[in-house]
Order: C-alpha cells, then structure tokens, then sequence
C-alpha cells in the first residue's frame, strides 16, 4: 500500500512494522523483527529480557571523532479499535490505507506514534549513504503503559553525546522537557447478591477520547465520569442494582464510552428513560464543540434474575465516580497555556471480586504528582479499597545550556526559511528516564505531523514526514 510513497525506505519499514501486532505488553515479535534486522545489516545489538533492544551503526568514514548521536523511539502502540471492529489486536496487523496525504489503519489506531520513529531509525540504519557519527539506536517497549522499557534497559554501554527523541507528533515543534507520570489503581471489593427486574444496558458513546497528555487541555468529555454523573442522577429518582460496569480501554486514553448493565423496578422504566433523554440533552450543550456526537444509547432486554452489587458497594462506587479527581489539576505558572498537572480515569472494569479503576497521573513538579497520587490512595482505602501505583517516571527538566537545541534551530531556519517552536509538554516522553541513566545526554525530542493518536482515528501526515527525514537527515549530518 505504501511502495509509492517518499522517503521509501522509511515507509517500507512503517509498513512492516504495521504487519506486526504490538500494542503495549506485546512487544516480543516486534523486538524479534528489529533483532533480525540487525544480524541481516551485520551491526551490533542488544535485546535485554524486556524486549528492549540496542542497535548500533559505526560512524560513516572520516566521522569517527565526531560526537556519538542516539536515535530512540518506542516499540509498543497503544492497540485500540472503533465500536464493532473485528480485528484481534493481540494477532493480527493492520489494515493500512492511504487518504491524499494522511496514513490511517481502518478500524484501528495506526501505530504512528511510536512506529514512524522505528521506521526511521531503521531507514537510517539500512542505508550506507547517509552522513553521521557513531548511532545508537534505542527502541524501548511499553512506554504507552509506564515507560516500563525505559524504566529497566541498560545503558551503560551507550557512548553518544546527543539523543534525538523521535516521539513527537507536531512538525516544527522542538521539545525540550516534559512532565513526570505514574499509573494509579484502585481495586475496590465487590459482594453480590440476587435481584430481578427489568435489565438494561445503558451506554455512553460517540466521545472524541484522545491523548491524556497531549490533549487533555482540550476539555473533552470523560465517559468514566460522565457515567458516574449518570449512576448518580439516577439513584435519586430510581431504585436499581448494577450488574457490571465498563469504560475505557487504556490509562492514558481519554475514556470515549462507558456501559452500564443494570436491573430497574418496572415501575421506574419510563422515568429513566426521560432522565436519560434529558441528560443526553444537557451533555450535547456541555460537549458542544469537544463532544458534538455525545450520545446516551439505552437497550431494554426484558425482565430477568441476576448477580448484582451488593447495595453498600453500589454506593461506595458512585461515590468514587462522582469525587475521584479527573483532568486539569494545575495550570503552570512559568509557561503560559502549559498545564501542570492532570489526572486521567482511564479504565474501569468489573473483574471478579473487585471493581478496578486505572488512572494516569502527569505533572512537571514532582511533589504534585505524589500529592494527587496520595488524594487517590486516601479515597480508595476511605473506601474500604486497594491503591497501588506503577511506572512511575521523572520530569525532564529545561536544559538552558544545551548545544543540541542551539544547532537544531539553526538548521531547521536554514532549510525552512523561519524558526522552530521550543516547547514544553504535558505528556510524558522517555528522555527523563534516559537522562537519569546517562546525565550528561543533550537531547530534543520531534516528529511528523499527526493527529488524534491512540484513537482508531489516528493519522499520519505522509509529506509532513518526508519534511521531518529530511531535517533529521541534516541533523545527523551536522552534528
């Protein structure tokens, strides 16, 4: 599908790597299919027992006493679908189209994020054309799920001086530091008992969801909560009982749906049904420009006997629902329009025996990340709850002395005729983990153009990434 496109090299590794289910915590094929390359190439690597792996290329002739530079991406995707998409993410590879100048995966997020990297590096790596000191490439697993990769690889044998971070998604932006992050999860005990009544299933769809980080300052609809607003309203005019609850698919999604399956008094059939109508009302004022499709789907499936909360849970977990923290926290006060901290409810799943909520915390002050971390330990256990966190990772600071920024924007005002942005972000990139293992790393972080990532809406801006290889072809040969 992609042999046509420019540069060829790079989107004939995009396209094979597209082939290779490898959403996070399935990274071994992945890993196993950049190890290949490597012995085909002839070039020396490392796979740790993460699948992380290391792949190093020696300097071009007459470069040997140049500066050492380190490409470095992720291998993992976040692995999401749209509403009644078949595909078995865990086994098969994506469906690639072209749309004029943008890459999508039908029925699926692309993976561009952090695929284009891969593909990149390895570009590189395949050609004996390009200019550039001694690379090393580092490609990490499970960065979508806590930079669990960065967090545990080795590097002490890495030599390069500059680390140029290939996990951006905006052409013409230069990142500089980022926020720190953690995953939180509540686990909050379930008892049952036997109820009937009339069964529905209530769903709230239709909502954008999006990026936790990168566009959580967009303000849009949280189905998660959405769905505790919901439950809330409706436990005061109606007397039901939940059977199992859902929402979200990954810690740091903005959650797009939420499903409710519960038994209501069939007196209280037509009351609910005019809430429900009068809520989708309201939330199509309140969502108008972030949410405009907002929808609240109601299925009446007949009288029956079931399993359901125990009423003292039930109410424990509306409870939560309602007063869990969720987006913006804290605005920063050193760059305007940059947001701080955050919080993202981004799964919720009845398991078994408990009821799970995971959560996604981001901040560039690291106090406030533990601060709101604690807030949710306090509320879980208050609860009668579990509270652990995982993946935690630093901040990247502002390096204001840094050498690499300074050429990168020289270059870039050269080629493109103005400067780039420097920027700070909310998300969370790797460089903060990688720094703390090699501290005197100068590194910037950048990427092609592409929109709604870790969304089957996910695209990718096919001239915006030939732009960025060519400015990333410059880079190496300057630096």
């Amino acid at each position: 599908m992609l042999e046509n496109l420019e540069p060829k090299k790079v989107f004939h590794y995009f396209e094979e790597i597209t082939k290779i289910p490898h959403g996070s915590g399935n990274t071994k094929a992945i890993s196993d299919y950049c190890v290949a390359f490597a012995k085909e190439h002839g070039l020396a690597y490392w796979q740790d027992e993460s699948n992380n792996v290391i792949i190093v290329k020696e300097a071009s002739k007459g470069r040997e006493k140049d500066a050492g530079v380190i490409l470095q991406g992720h291998l993992d995707m976040v692995a999401v679908k749209a509403e009644g998409c078949e595909k078995d993410l865990e086994n098969d590879g994506l469906d690639v189209k072209i749309d004029r100048d943008e890459i999508y995966a039908e029925g699926t997020s692309l993976g561009g994020d952090d695929g284009i990297a891969v593909a990149y590096a390895l570009a590189i790596l395949d050609s004996e054309e390009i200019s550039h000191s001694r690379l090393e490439v580092i490609l990490t697993v499970d960065e979508e799920t806590g930079m669990c990769g960065a967090n545990v690889i080795d590097l002490s044998m890495i030599k390069g001086k500059y680390l140029l971070n290939l996990d951006s998604e905006e052409e013409g932006i230069l990142l500089t530091s980022c926020a720190g992050g953690l995953r939180g999860d509540i686990k909050l005990p379930i008892i049952y008992e036997q109820n009937s009544g009339v069964f529905y299933q209530i769903s709230i769809k239709g909502l954008k969801g999006g990026h936790s980080g990168a566009e959580i300052h967009k303000e849009r609809a949280n189905a998660i909560k959405l769905g505790g607003r919901l439950l809330h309203t409706l436990q005061k005019i109606c007397n039901f009982s939940i059977i199992n609850i859902s929402g979200g698919e990954k810690d740091n999604a903005i959650a797009n749906y939420f499903t409710v399956d519960l038994l209501i008094e069939e007196e209280d059939t037509k009351e609910l049904e005019v809430i429900l109508e009068q809520m989708q009302k309201d939330w199509k004022q309140e969502y108008a420009v972030s949410d405009k499709d907002i929808c609240i789907v109601i299925e009446n499936k007949g009288i029956q006997t079931s399993s359901v909360f125990h009423p003292s849970v039930q109410q424990k977990m509306i409870f939560l629902l309602m007063n869990m923290p969720n987006g913006i926290q804290n605005w920063s006060m050193d760059i305007n329009g940059l947001v701080e901290t955050s919080l993202n409810v981004g799964i919720l799943r009845t398991q078994k025996d408990y009821l799970e909520l995971v959560t996604s915390i981001r901040s560039s002050v690291k106090s406030r990340k533990y601060a709101l971390s604690e807030q949710l330990r306090y509320l879980a256990e208050f609860l009668g709850g579990e509270y652990t966190t995982f993946g935690d990772y630093p901040e990247w600071a502002y390096k204001r002395d840094s050498e690499l920024r300074e050429k990168m924007i020289a270059i870039y005002e050269k080629m493109f005729g103005k400067k780039p942005e420097i920027q700070a972000i909310h998300a969370g990139l790797e460089c903060g983990l990688l720094l703390e293992k090699c501290p005197d790393l100068d590194a910037v972080s950048f990427g092609p153009n592409m929109k709604d990532i870790h969304t089957p809406k996910e695209r990718l801006s096919i001239s915006s990434t030939e732009r960025v290889w060519n400015y990333l072809l410059e880079v190496l040969n300057q630096i």
